[in-house]
């Protein structure tokens, strides 16, 4: 759909003199398109492609691409020792869940991710705040933040094995670490980030320190905060993969681990769709409090 734009009757009138002359005639332009803006989608975009709702339309490429595997797997092109089928996938997960193995090993990897973010939060979200309100503070802080966050946490395992040894802290201080470094980096800018001149209001009305950054400091940091506690919330997912090898016995990374030494490709995939989910869930708890927490910004 398109709008037009038309040229108005124009009227030609006779040039100044002296004395009026007669009156000059009236000239009335034909509409005339000009430019043509585009206001709306066309109608065949409206439309669904086998007139079903847009989000079953999405479903049917992964549909499609589970029949394609499975029959792969069904015909032979699959060997189960490569990969194993989606029905054998979700057989495995059933009998997992059956005889306990499932629910034991998400308990375990929830409580260590759990302790993760309870511990790397709110040091991530402390560090900030000590970098961001005061010059002193991001002298000391920021110079050391940036300097280990280049430094890969994998790298580190040896030697938190040997201050720590192999028990759950070393687990969950990989995740802790790894959880800190996105809350910081993305609080402490959004507290640097702030617009000057509500912090010249905040003079103006006389706001303390203390209720300048609970009024003032924290609201505004807030959206980057979020953002940093997205992107620790995969991260802590993705560290306790490689956490869960360090002489585990419990959790879906000892799962996957055991399985792969007698090539239960069923077990390894039942292991990945977990974190899948499970990554899917927590990412969108937080997309909840965005939700809930970011009302009073436009486009909420």
């Amino acid at each position: 759909m398109t709008s037009t734009i038309h040229t108005d009757p124009v009227t030609v009138g006779s040039p100044p003199g002296p004395e009026p002359g007669p009156a000059a005639p009236i000239i009335e332009a034909n509409p005339l398109e000009l430019v043509a803006l585009p206001t709306g989608q066309p109608d065949h975009a409206q439309r669904r492609t086998l007139g079903i709702p847009r989000g079953v339309e999405r479903l049917l490429g992964v549909v499609l691409f589970l029949a394609i595997w499975e029959f792969a797997a069904r015909v032979g092109w699959l060997r189960p020792d490569i990969l194993a089928g989606p029905s054998t996938v979700v057989t495995a997960g059933a009998d997992l869940w059956r005889n306990g193995t499932l629910p034991a090993s998400l308990v375990a990897s929830l409580t260590r991710v759990a302790w993760g973010l309870g511990l790397g939060v709110p040091i991530g979200t402390a560090l900030a705040l000590i970098s961001g309100l005061s010059r002193v503070g991001d002298d000391l802080v920021d110079a050391n933040v940036q300097m280990l966050r280049f430094v890969p946490i994998i790298a580190l395992q040896p030697l938190l094995i040997v201050w720590l040894g192999v028990g759950e802290t070393v687990k969950i201080t990989m995740i802790v670490i790894g959880v800190a470094f996105p809350i910081y980096v993305n609080t402490s800018s959004a507290i640097k980030s702030l617009d000057p001149r509500y912090l010249e209001l905040a003079e103006v009305v006389g706001l303390g320190r203390r209720q300048l950054i609970r009024r003032v400091v924290l609201p505004g940091a807030l959206p980057g905060f979020l953002v940093g506690l997205r992107l620790s919330v995969a991260i802590a997912w993705l560290l306790l993969v490689f956490a869960e090898t360090i002489n585990a016995t419990s959790g879906i990374g000892f799962m996957m681990a055991r399985a792969q030494v007698f090539f239960q490709t069923d077990v390894i995939v039942v292991g990945l769709a977990t974190y899948a989910i499970l990554g899917l869930l927590t990412d969108g708890g937080v997309r909840f409090l965005e939700r809930r927490l970011l009302q009073w910004q436009p486009g909420r």
